[in-house]
């Protein structure tokens, strides 16, 4: 069992399809309508069909499973019908029938959407005055298929954002609660010549161990948390070790400039009102 398409000579060219090998249909051969197939990439390997061209096939014309004869005159390459989640099926295209009934592809040229569009409803009613014109964008139609994970993508989005500033929040907090419990240390370290930036360091690396123990623990579990739902894709990317690297070296940037403010100010301080606050 196989997908079929029913296409005229035009499909290949308007939506960019490539030939493997054969040709395509062509209306100078009458017997192209009811006897020529096309077959894509995968249904020949499926077949184990090392030259496709000129192979015969069996397909049903009626319910009652009565079969006609086609011979294949072409193989496609490989093109994806359906989102990234499936995998390219075996697919045969054939010529339709003149009762059929089917879409009507047309490719626009980019900056010219308004005026085609007016140019195909002025011919459309030429045919049927009173029937509606029903179209689509076949690259918004594409984008339909990714909606749920673009939803889930902004919703994750939000609560990373929410999470980040909820950390920052309470990581300055911490900074301040730190400086202010050693003021006493850091006007003693001031006197005895401790640059700021020493002060700052010896502030700021409590911290980036706690941010650096949470990269470790958290990483893991992304992963396989993203490996588990790349795993509802047939084709899909890689998971980059450089991805965790870059998104634990922001972590430590976003701690470093969260806690630094508190941690310079802190540094900044005349040693003799520390000393005296005490």
């Amino acid at each position: 069992m196989v997908q079929k398409f029913s296409v005229d000579p035009d499909y290949l060219k308007t939506l960019e399809i490539k030939l493997q090998s054969g040709r395509n249909f062509s209306e100078s051969f009458k017997s192209d309508l009811f006897g020529a197939v096309l077959v894509n990439e995968t249904l020949a390997k499926q077949l184990g069909w090392k030259e496709a061209v000129g192979k015969r096939v069996k397909y049903y014309i009626d319910q009652e499973k009565h079969t006609a004869e086609a011979r294949v005159v072409g193989v496609v390459k490989d093109f994806h019908t359906y989102s990234l989640q499936h995998k390219i099926e075996p697919l045969v295209l054939q010529m339709p029938a003149p009762f059929e009934k089917d879409n009507m592809y047309v490719r626009i040229q980019p900056g010219k959407v308004t005026e085609a569009l007016a140019y195909i409803q002025s011919v459309y009613r030429t045919f049927d005055p009173s029937a509606t014109l029903d179209f689509h964008f076949l690259d918004e139609n594409f984008s339909q298929q990714y909606k749920a994970e673009q939803k889930q993508g902004e919703v994750l989005l939000t609560f990373t954002l929410l999470a980040v500033l909820i950390a920052c929040l309470g990581l300055f907090g911490l900074a301040a609660f730190a400086a202010e419990q050693r003021t006493k240390e850091i006007g003693v370290r001031k006197v005895l010549g401790a640059s700021v930036m020493s002060i700052v360091t010896m502030l700021s690396k409590d911290f980036l161990k706690l941010v650096l123990i949470s990269i470790v623990i958290a990483s893991p579990l992304a992963w396989y948390a993203m490996n588990q739902w790349l795993q509802g894709f047939a084709y899909k990317a890689d998971i980059r070790w450089w991805i965790f690297a870059l998104s634990g070296l922001i972590a430590i940037v976003i701690a470093l400039l969260t806690v630094s403010f508190q941690s310079v100010k802190a540094a900044l301080t005349n040693p003799v009102k520390s000393l005296r606050s005490e």
